[in-house]
């Protein structure tokens, strides 16, 4: 993750920006010498804590996915152009969900699945924060044109259209994650005597800083900040077209459910994305640099990476409280189910001429 940096002394000690061969690295007491030390309560609890939240976050998320995925495949006759983004919303989340397992074990015990999976891993959990960010702008764009200027960006008769931009969606993705696949390594901190899956920005003997900065403020402002613009601004005019009373309630219930999801990617990915762009201005000392404020940026990193995510778990709960829709499919499939599994343990009797009716004896 981007908040594993074995390399301080690089950034911290030299006062050049590129690094050759020959560039002497100082080893004294810096500030990222003595985190390890400072921090080794922190990292004690933080590889209880976070792999037992990793595991909890992975059963509810594939439990949750299951019955969305299982509702949406019973609905496929009946798809709404918002289903099909949240089935590909869907699969963006189960495949971050893949990746917990990789990153609770890295906690533990250290990165021990070589650089290929290393940047594998690194690149799903790229691929779906753009994703699911791309996704929801879609939404909303789709929404704002069609309750604000009723013009109907996707059709039914023309799903293709529908399909169409999520592949591209996926494939900016992918692009996007190019970083990953380039700088992402398998490495060994020699102060914590750990190994990690971290950026080695040394790899291609260019300017670290340079590396890191463009990586980070494209992480920033293609997949953070300008989706946040559009979706802020797509939903403030729908609101406040829906307050004027011009739409009816059930496109006002309609626009809740996508409200409500776009409101919880906020809330958990927006802390981490605060917190690495304060980190961002950090390593670039455009901020005043501290021990006290690289720790506290540290364990801000982790702790909001969690809470990110934790939101791939949390969009079958929404869809269950809020969409009135889902619900009742849901609920009626779970019926269907009681049933037919009460059929199956019931015995009749063979109906004979003294009855016109079967006998059941249900267990």
């Amino acid at each position: 993750e981007d908040n594993l940096y074995f390399y301080c002394d690089l950034l911290l000690n030299s006062s050049d920006d590129d690094f050759g061969d020959n560039e002497s690295i100082s080893t004294s007491d810096t500030c990222c010498t003595g985190r390890v030390c400072m921090t080794e309560t922190a990292a004690e609890l933080e590889a209880v804590f976070i792999p037992v939240l990793y595991s909890l976050a992975l059963i509810v998320g594939l439990l949750g996915n299951g019955l969305v995925l299982a509702v949406l495949c019973q609905l496929r006759r009946s798809w709404s152009i918002t289903d099909t983004f949240i089935l590909h919303l869907l699969v963006a989340d189960t495949l971050l969900l893949f990746t917990l397992p990789f990153w609770a074990a890295e906690i533990a015990q250290g990165w021990s699945f070589g650089t290929p999976l290393c940047k594998l891993m690194g690149a799903i959990f790229k691929v779906n924060f753009y994703c699911g960010i791309f996704l929801l702008t879609c939404i909303s764009l789709d929404r704002y044109l069609s309750i604000v200027h009723a013009v109907q960006m996707y059709s039914r008769g023309k799903s293709w259209k529908v399909h169409a931009s999520c592949l591209g969606v996926w494939l900016i993705c992918l692009l996007l994650s190019i970083p990953d696949w380039i700088f992402l390594q398998q490495l060994e901190d020699e102060r914590s005597k750990t190994v990690k899956c971290t950026y080695n920005y040394l790899a291609y003997k260019t300017s670290v800083k340079d590396w890191q900065e463009a990586s980070r403020w494209l992480y920033h402002i293609v997949g953070f900040i300008i989706p946040s613009i559009i979706m802020v601004f797509c939903y403030s005019s729908i609101l406040l077209r829906l307050f004027r009373g011009s739409q009816g309630f059930k496109k006002q219930r309609a626009i809740r459910v996508i409200l409500v999801l776009v409101l919880a990617f906020f809330i958990c990915w927006t802390p981490y994305n605060i917190t690495l762009i304060v980190d961002t201005l950090h390593a670039n000392r455009t901020l005043n640099e501290t021990c006290e404020s690289t720790i506290i940026l540290e364990l801000l990193l982790s702790a909001t990476a969690a809470l990110g995510y934790i939101h791939c778990c949390l969009n079958p709960i929404l869809y269950a409280f809020v969409g009135g829709r889902f619900r009742h499919h849901l609920l009626q499939m779970l019926n269907s189910m009681h049933l037919e599994s009460r059929d199956a343990l019931c015995i009749c009797s063979e109906q004979t001429s003294f009855s016109l009716k079967k006998k059941c004896v249900c267990f």
